[in-house]
């Protein structure tokens, strides 16, 4: 696209020159791509239109091949469509994307495309020269397609795509602002043995709050869990659907008690069991998601995590905490630092009424877009960690844990579900824990966050690769390949290699287990990727620190992996199950009927063969 390049630079500067760049209004960014994308400049690089369009004019062409569209999506969603470049997706502002292609792309865009949609992205797609219309179509999420015959033609086409981004505008702002009494707020209470004294204030307060809600089931829904060493739900979103009715239920109330005060286990518990479809939680339609929480004390548990996981969500958390809670906890828990107030004691809780009231109508306004998960409940899967344990690693390790444990928060952790196993490897393989060690998910996020860095050198991947699969994917620790349930392997790697991993690479492959590796810049690419299931099933990160960067692609990749397993077709409990994969129950029992009938002409007429040539 070199010779195009100056006319597509012409074709930004006018779209630029139709917006309302401010901090507060319209921003821009621009990505080249090729082989690999690079930024030009974020979202919060230029707050004024002038100096927008005066970098538009001094872009450079990037030039290289090939041209690996996929791999540009997946880069505007990780790095440009993020808060720290200024995105403003969790605010409800709408967020467009406008890909100018001049090719077909070398890599599938389908599962990157489809993750901006999950995001709410809307996707314009300019097409030029030798670009392939069905591509960009699968691309786009509606009929967001426009092609220019030559250069020529993209200024017609600029007038339309702000039309269209306009028309884009105007629905989400409907979405958002339409029904400000449209939100789910679940209040997570202190239950500890500490709040027994105080615990008619808390009731009293939620009452209070929700009185001057608009309960109904097309309106605001509450739900209530109280929380100490365990946590526990004492009424889901879809309960209630009037106020008398949760005004009641609140007042009912029994104190739950217990020590310690667990705020991360709390928090897991409300993003697996309260902000879900089956509780009552309409997240899929878009309708804020809403925490408030109490707290009287230092969590006795770790939060980083189930934080994390909950902003990824959307859910907006509101923290009121008392003079004995940890203030830095409570504002890493809010949604943003004026989100965490404080009172002296529980019988103070009156005091921040309207601040709480005046953050819930705020709220209003934020539009919720769901993500992928990684595991339903129907699916399970051997999933173990191969951690670099070696001196190298140590100032990494904390980040690598992290990493590890944002992914096993995305399981569904049990016997009869997913497994988890983590080893850590320098000069030989130790195990932390087995597939059958544990059955619950806080059992195993507590074992990960208890383990200490395994240290010692030279890195022999060759030989930890090994012993992972003949020590830890065995079926006398709680492997299931012989039950065809899919085995994953997550490696990480700072390093070269000391001994050759080409042998136990393919045997893992042969095995059908399917591994990710992560390497820094210090491990070899080559062998990195001959490890991998695939050379796209490895990672790339400057360091350890980067890890939470490539978190998104990771979950996309797994996904995609999950639902591309191919499984073996043996007997006809697995035949059938196949089936369901494609077909309704009806249309199941009607293809199983006809096979059986045709298995049974087919013997009848062997049958008929016999008798005649006797």
């Amino acid at each position: 696209m070199q010779s195009e390049f100056d006319a597509v630079l012409g074709f930004v500067e006018r779209m630029v020159e139709k917006l309302n760049v401010d901090e507060r209004k319209d921003q821009v960014s621009v990505v080249q791509y090729s082989k690999e994308p690079s930024v030009d400049f974020y979202l919060n690089t230029h707050q004024t239109q002038q100096s927008v369009a005066e970098n538009v004019k001094n872009l450079r062409h990037k030039g290289g091949s090939p041209l690996n569209t996929g791999a540009a999506l997946n880069f505007v969603r990780d790095n440009i469509f993020t808060a720290s470049s200024g995105s403003r997706r969790q605010q409800g502002v709408p967020q467009t994307l406008v890909l100018l292609t001049g090719g077909r792309s070398s890599d599938d865009v389908r599962n990157a495309a489809e993750n901006l949609k999950v995001m709410g992205v809307t996707v314009i797609v300019v097409g030029m020269k030798d670009a392939d219309i069905l591509e960009m179509q699968s691309i786009s999420q509606e009929a967001d397609v426009f092609l220019a015959a030559d250069s020529s033609d993209l200024s017609a086409i600029g007038q339309q795509i702000l039309s269209t981004t306009v028309r884009n505008v105007n629905v989400v702002t409907t979405l958002a602002s339409s029904d400000p009494n449209r939100r789910d707020v679940v209040f997570l209470l202190d239950g500890s043995d500490d709040s027994q004294r105080r615990f008619p204030d808390i009731t009293d307060f939620i009452q209070k709050i929700v009185r001057d809600l608009n309960i109904g089931a097309n309106r605001d829904r509450v739900a209530v869990v109280q929380y100490s060493n365990t946590a526990e739900t004492n009424f889901n979103l879809n309960r209630y659907v009037s106020e008398n009715d949760v005004v009641d239920a609140v007042g009912g109330l029994a104190h739950k008690g217990g020590y310690p005060k667990n705020i991360g286990a709390a928090l897991q518990h409300v993003r697996e069991q309260a902000f879900t479809p089956e509780s009552g939680s309409r997240i899929q339609q878009g309708v804020p998601q809403i925490l408030i929480l109490l707290s009287g004390g230092r969590s006795g548990d770790d939060i980083r995590t189930p934080v994390k996981v909950l902003k990824e969500m959307g859910v907006i958390s509101v923290v009121i905490g008392t003079t004995d809670a940890d203030t830095l906890e409570l504002q890493t828990i809010s949604h943003e630092p004026k989100y965490a107030l404080s009172v002296s004691d529980y019988e103070e809780l009156p005091t921040v009424k309207q601040d709480v009231m005046a953050l819930l109508r705020e709220t209003s306004h934020h539009v919720v877009h769901s993500g992928p998960t990684v595991a339903s409940d129907s699916k399970k899967s051997d999933v173990v960690f191969l951690i670099d344990g070696s001196n190298d690693s140590m100032n990494g390790f904390e980040e690598i844990r992290a990493f590890i444990e944002q992914i096993v928060e995305t399981l569904n952790v049990s016997s009869v579900g997913d497994q988890v196993a983590v080893v850590q490897y320098s000069r030989d393989a130790t195990v932390n824990f087995y597939l059958n060690s544990y059955s619950s998910k806080n059992d195993v996020l507590g074992s990960i966050r208890t383990m200490r860095h395994k240290l010692g050198r030279p890195l022999n991947i060759g030989k930890a690769l090994e012993f992972v699969r003949n020590n830890v994917f065995a079926a006398s620790v709680g492997g299931r390949r012989a039950d065809m349930v899919p085995q994953y392997l997550f490696v990480f790697s700072g390093g070269r290699s000391g001994d050759d991993v080409r042998g136990s690479a393919q045997s893992l492959k042969d095995n059908e287990i399917k591994a990710f590796s992560f390497g820094t810049k210090n491990a070899d690419t080559l062998e990195m990727q001959t490890i991998s299931h695939t050379p796209g099933h490895y990672f790339y990160v400057p360091s350890y620190d980067n890890l939470q960067s490539i978190y998104s692609s990771v979950m996309a990749r797994l996904e995609d992996t999950q639902e591309t397993t191919e499984i073996p077709i043996t007997g006809k409990k697995l035949k059938k199950q196949l089936l369901k994969r494609y077909f309704s129950h009806t249309e199941v029992q009607n293809l199983w009927k006809s096979y059986e009938q045709l298995i049974y002409l087919n013997c009848y007429s062997s049958l008929n063969n016999l008798s005649l040539m006797k």
